[in-house]
Protein backbone atom coordinates (compact mmCIF):
# COMPACT_ATOMS: atom_id res chain seq x y z
CA UNK A 1 0.00 0.00 0.00
CA UNK A 2 1.44 3.34 -1.02
CA UNK A 3 1.34 6.50 1.06
CA UNK A 4 -1.29 7.86 -1.33
CA UNK A 5 -3.43 4.73 -0.77
CA UNK A 6 -3.09 5.12 2.99
CA UNK A 7 -3.99 8.80 2.78
CA UNK A 8 -7.06 8.02 0.67
CA UNK A 9 -8.11 5.21 3.01
CA UNK A 10 -7.80 7.54 6.02
CA UNK A 11 -9.79 10.29 4.28
CA UNK A 12 -12.49 7.81 3.29
CA UNK A 13 -12.76 6.49 6.85
CA UNK A 14 -12.93 10.03 8.23
CA UNK A 15 -15.68 10.96 5.76
CA UNK A 16 -17.59 7.76 6.58
CA UNK A 17 -17.28 8.34 10.35
CA UNK A 18 -18.46 11.95 9.96
CA UNK A 19 -21.47 10.80 7.93
CA UNK A 20 -22.35 8.14 10.50
CA UNK A 21 -22.03 10.73 13.30
CA UNK A 22 -24.29 13.16 11.42
CA UNK A 23 -26.89 10.46 10.76
CA UNK A 24 -26.71 9.29 14.39
CA UNK A 25 -27.20 12.83 15.70
CA UNK A 26 -30.20 13.38 13.42
CA UNK A 27 -31.68 10.01 14.49
CA UNK A 28 -31.00 10.81 18.17
CA UNK A 29 -32.66 14.21 17.79
CA UNK A 30 -35.75 12.60 16.25
CA UNK A 31 -35.93 10.04 19.08
CA UNK A 32 -35.39 12.84 21.61
CA UNK A 33 -38.09 14.93 19.96
CA UNK A 34 -40.54 12.04 20.16
CA UNK A 35 -39.61 11.47 23.83
CA UNK A 36 -40.12 15.17 24.63
CA UNK A 37 -43.32 15.31 22.57
CA UNK A 38 -44.79 12.50 24.67
CA UNK A 39 -43.96 14.41 27.86
CA UNK A 40 -45.56 17.50 26.31
CA UNK A 41 -48.74 15.55 25.54
CA UNK A 42 -48.24 15.54 21.77
CA UNK A 43 -49.20 12.52 19.68
CA UNK A 44 -49.34 11.50 16.04
CA UNK A 45 -48.57 14.18 13.48
CA UNK A 46 -48.10 16.81 16.17
CA UNK A 47 -45.40 14.65 17.80
CA UNK A 48 -43.70 14.05 14.43
CA UNK A 49 -43.73 17.78 13.68
CA UNK A 50 -42.22 18.50 17.10
CA UNK A 51 -39.47 15.92 16.47
CA UNK A 52 -38.64 17.71 13.19
CA UNK A 53 -38.39 21.00 15.10
CA UNK A 54 -35.89 19.37 17.48
CA UNK A 55 -33.83 18.16 14.49
CA UNK A 56 -33.88 21.70 13.05
CA UNK A 57 -32.79 23.16 16.41
CA UNK A 58 -29.51 21.24 16.09
CA UNK A 59 -28.47 23.43 13.16
CA UNK A 60 -28.33 26.61 15.27
CA UNK A 61 -24.82 25.99 16.62
CA UNK A 62 -22.19 23.29 16.95
CA UNK A 63 -22.69 20.75 19.73
CA UNK A 64 -25.77 19.63 21.62
CA UNK A 65 -26.52 22.78 23.63
CA UNK A 66 -28.98 24.12 21.05
CA UNK A 67 -31.02 20.90 21.20
CA UNK A 68 -30.88 20.81 25.00
CA UNK A 69 -31.98 24.47 25.17
CA UNK A 70 -35.00 23.80 22.93
CA UNK A 71 -36.19 20.91 25.10
CA UNK A 72 -35.49 22.80 28.35
CA UNK A 73 -37.31 25.92 27.12
CA UNK A 74 -40.31 23.94 25.87
CA UNK A 75 -40.52 21.90 29.08
CA UNK A 76 -40.31 25.06 31.20
CA UNK A 77 -43.02 26.78 29.12
CA UNK A 78 -45.30 23.75 29.53
CA UNK A 79 -44.56 23.31 33.25
CA UNK A 80 -42.92 19.90 32.71
CA UNK A 81 -40.83 19.09 35.79
CA UNK A 82 -37.80 17.31 34.34
CA UNK A 83 -34.25 18.03 35.49
CA UNK A 84 -31.44 19.19 33.23
CA UNK A 85 -29.64 15.98 34.18
CA UNK A 86 -32.58 13.82 33.01
CA UNK A 87 -32.73 15.62 29.66
CA UNK A 88 -28.97 15.29 29.10
CA UNK A 89 -29.00 11.67 30.26
CA UNK A 90 -31.84 10.91 27.82
CA UNK A 91 -29.83 12.59 25.06
CA UNK A 92 -26.88 10.29 25.84
CA UNK A 93 -29.05 7.16 26.01
CA UNK A 94 -30.79 7.99 22.75
CA UNK A 95 -27.45 8.64 21.01
CA UNK A 96 -26.41 5.09 21.94
CA UNK A 97 -29.73 3.81 20.60
CA UNK A 98 -29.40 5.86 17.40
CA UNK A 99 -25.91 4.49 16.72
CA UNK A 100 -27.16 0.97 17.37
CA UNK A 101 -30.03 1.48 14.91
CA UNK A 102 -27.74 2.89 12.22
CA UNK A 103 -25.13 0.17 12.60
CA UNK A 104 -27.89 -2.45 12.54
CA UNK A 105 -29.37 -1.20 9.27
Amino acid sequence: MTMEDRKNAFENKYAHDAEVRFRAEARRNKLLGLWAAEKLGKTGEEAEAYAKDVIKADFQEAGDDDVFRKIRTDFDAAGIDTSDHRIRRTMEELMIEAIRQIEGS
